[in-house]
């Protein structure tokens, strides 16, 4: 897998777009891949939106990404879809099992971010043992998603709107490292490919 990026500062997943990778900002796709154009590179600021989560005392909270990011380092992942096959027994596991060697790394929170409604988040990381280890995020209008650009139309699946796959650090709000996968594929996105990069 080609890896884009000077020094420690990596975008993954890019070998599509050649050796700009997905600085390159490429065109719209085509309708049949439901991928609209890319809008976020490594360097730039993660746009406001809000989330909801259940706090441990089972309270719906909102949250928004300042007041999650801002002053800290933060590993932020996201999936197609809660419970689904690939994101239930690959991608949040992966992360809940390495949760203490990313913190041990400088990293002060990970959170899980999916079109879903915080109900069905909260239920799936109780599912898997999230616990304290990943914080559950709902985007359930999409709002953090289409800000991102990395929207993902599932309407020929039944699925509605959903985001692509991606595991990206941000720095004070800032994004440091970018790995984007090709829809809901899993390559690029594991906790073991964000443990490389703070290597």
């Amino acid at each position: 897998m080609l890896a884009c990026g000077v020094g420690r500062t990596l975008v993954r997943g890019c070998s599509r777009f050649g050796q700009q990778g997905i600085l390159a900002r490429p065109a719209l796709a085509s309708r049949a891949s439901s991928v609209r154009a890319y809008a976020l590179s490594v360097g730039d600021k993660l746009p406001e939106a809000k989330f909801r989560y259940f706090d441990s005392e089972g309270n719906m909270k909102e949250m928004g990404t300042e007041q999650l990011c801002k002053g800290k380092k933060v590993v932020l992942f996201a999936v197609p879809g809660a419970f689904t096959p690939t994101c239930s027994m690959k991608h949040l596991p992966g992360f809940i099992e390495k949760a203490e060697e990313i913190k041990s790394r400088g990293v002060d929170a990970i959170a899980c971010i999916s079109v879903n409604d915080a109900f069905v988040m909260d239920a799936w990381g109780k599912s898997v043992g999230a616990g304290d280890k990943v914080l559950m995020l709902a985007d359930g209008n999409g709002q953090f998603s289409k800000a991102l650009g990395v929207e993902l139309d599932l309407a020929d699946k039944g699925l509605g709107l959903r985001s692509r796959r991606y595991a990206l650090l941000a720095d004070d709000q800032v994004v440091k490292v970018l790995n984007l996968e090709e829809g809901g594929a899993f390559t690029v996105s594991s906790a073991d490919a964000i443990l490389e990069a703070l290597a």
